[in-house]
């Protein structure tokens, strides 16, 4: 078998924003277990606003699509903007609707992390709602496991890496989730 690719979408548009910091560290706890993996964040997330009734996609937009239908998980991360995920977050999740004619429609059968970082721990929870919500609509299979980062406290060390014992455990769990169900949903099926 080859190795899972698991998709990385999130971070603001300022680039090296902790939304992106926590989704990088996420996604390498997660090439630790062996996965691909591709992350989507800061300025490779700015897309135009999504409209339905134009196929017209730009080469970002595009780049977005394949990498979603490529994906046998995702883990997305999104800021925490006035108490629910970033208007970016959310467009970059309705360009999954170019997907509804698919075979594998939306994130059907996937393991979707779901990552929430604000300043202050009232804006992680319910962000962490909507994307779960979202993750849903779209037939996504939130992990048991979301992780929510209060950035009023130092998360990570002048070297890059996630210096807070806590989040680092989250991050942790939640790559082994997304991988488990990597690995369930790749297993050939009894046909009793």
């Amino acid at each position: 078998m080859s190795k899972p690719f698991i998709l990385g979408i999130g971070g603001t548009t300022r680039a090296g924003s902790s939304s992106e910091l926590v989704l990088r560290a996420a996604l390498k706890e997660i090439e630790a277990l062996g996965a691909e993996t591709e992350c989507l964040a800061g300025p490779d997330m700015v897309l135009p606003l999504y409209a339905p009734e134009n196929p017209e996609r730009d080469p970002k937009a595009q780049r977005l699509i394949e990498l979603v239908r490529r994906a046998d998980g995702i883990v997305i991360a999104s800021p925490g903007y006035h108490g629910s995920i970033s208007g970016m977050i959310k467009n970059a999740l309705d360009y999954v609707e170019d997907t509804a004619k698919d075979d594998r429609v939306y994130l059907d059968g996937r393991a979707v992390g779901c990552i929430a970082c604000a300043y202050g721990w009232q804006a992680t929870g319910s962000t962490l709602i909507a994307l779960r919500t979202i993750v849903h609509a779209l037939r996504g299979w939130p992990t048991p496991l979301g992780v929510a980062a209060n950035t009023t406290t130092r998360l990570f060390g002048d070297d890059g890496d996630c210096s807070d014992a806590s989040l680092s455990t989250n991050l942790r769990i939640l790559a082994g989730q997304v991988m488990h169900f990597v690995q369930l949903s790749a297993a050939p099926k009894d046909k009793a």
